[in-house]
C-alpha cells in the first residue's frame, strides 16, 4: 500500500543532490527553539506572545509521537514549524539531518521547499481549508500529479487511498457536500497519496465519530507499519493508546 515511488514534478526539476536532503535519522530535531506570535500591525517586542521557549524534541524514523497539552501550549506551533510554515525565532530545526531555514524554503521556485513538502504531509485540524478541487477523485490525484507521476500511477494511488479510507462511493462528490468526518478522511487520503516520510496531524480525531476514528486508526497503523513516522497532537488518550505513541507533554 505504501510502497510508492518518489519523483519530482516533471521528473527532473530537483537537483541531483536532492535525494540526500532530509534522508537522515532522526527525522525531526528541534533544538532550543523559541517562538512568539506577533501582532501584524506592530512587530515590536512589546506585542510578542511567547509560545515556545528553549524547546527541544527529537523524533526518530518509524516513531509515532503524540503532542499532549492544553490549548495554547504550542502543539500546533510545533507542527507548523516541522512543516516549514513557520520558523523559530531562535534555535534550530533539522529535518532528516538537513537544516530547514527560511531563506531556502521561501526562495522563488525553491526546489528545497518542493522536496521538503514531498517528504512531510500535514493535515490541519480543520481539514476543509486544504480541499479545493471539484471532486474527491481530483483532490486525491492532485498531489501525485504535481509530483509528475504517470497517469497510471496516479490512478493507482487514487484507488488505493479510496479503498484505505472508504471513499469509493464519494469519489465523484464535491468535498463541500461531505460531512466533517468525511472531509477529514479525504484530506488524509490526499496527503498519504504523496507517500510522505513524515505525517503530521493536528487533532486528527477532532469531530470524528467512532466509525471515522476507527478508519483513521487503521490507516495510521498501516502507515507506521510501513516504517513511516507519525507526529500528531491530541486531547484524547485513547488514540495515544491505540497507536502505542510516545508522548511529549507541553505546558
Amino acid at each position: 500500500m505504501f510502497g510508492f515511488r518518489r519523483r519530482g514534478k516533471g521528473g527532473a526539476d530537483l537537483p541531483a543532490d536532492a535525494a540526500a536532503w532530509f534522508s537522515g535519522d532522526p527525522i525531526v530535531e528541534l533544538e532550543h527553539v523559541d517562538f512568539a506570535y506577533r501582532a501584524a500591525a506592530d512587530m515590536g517586542a512589546g506585542t510578542a506572545r511567547p509560545v515556545l521557549h528553549d524547546f527541544s524534541m527529537t523524533v526518530r524514523r518509524g516513531e509515532c509521537v503524540a503532542l499532549l497539552g492544553p490549548n495554547g501550549s504550542g502543539k500546533t506551533t510545533i507542527m507548523t514549524i516541522v512543516n516549514a510554515l513557520a520558523f523559530p525565532d531562535a534555535g534550530t530545526y533539522r529535518l532528516g539531518g538537513t537544516p530547514v531555514e527560511r531563506a531556502r524554503v521561501e526562495a522563488r521556485d525553491s526546489p528545497f521547499a518542493k522536496a521538503l513538502h514531498q517528504r512531510v504531509g500535514y493535515v490541519f485540524q480543520n481539514a476543509e481549508v486544504q480541499l479545493f478541487c471539484p471532486s474527491v477523485r481530483e483532490e486525491i490525484a492532485f498531489g501525485p500529479q504535481q509530483m509528475g507521476l504517470p497517469d497510471a500511477e496516479v490512478d493507482r494511488r487514487v484507488r488505493d487511498m479510496a479503498a484505505l479510507f472508504g471513499l469509493d462511493a464519494l469519489l465523484e462528490r464535491p468535498p463541500y457536500q461531505l460531512s466533517g468526518g468525511e472531509r477529514k478522511r479525504v484530506a488524509l487520503a490526499c496527503v498519504m497519496s504523496m507517500n510522505p516520510d513524515l505525517l503530521v496531524l493536528d487533532e486528527p480525531t477532532d469531530g470524528l465519530d467512532e466509525r471515522n476514528t476507527d478508519v483513521l486508526v487503521r490507516a495510521l497503523r498501516g502507515f507506521a507499519a510501513a516504517g513511516k513516522t507519525v507526529l500528531f497532537s491530541t486531547h484524547h488518550d485513547d488514540i495515544v493508546r491505540e497507536l502505542g505513541a510516545r508522548v511529549v507533554r507541553l505546558g
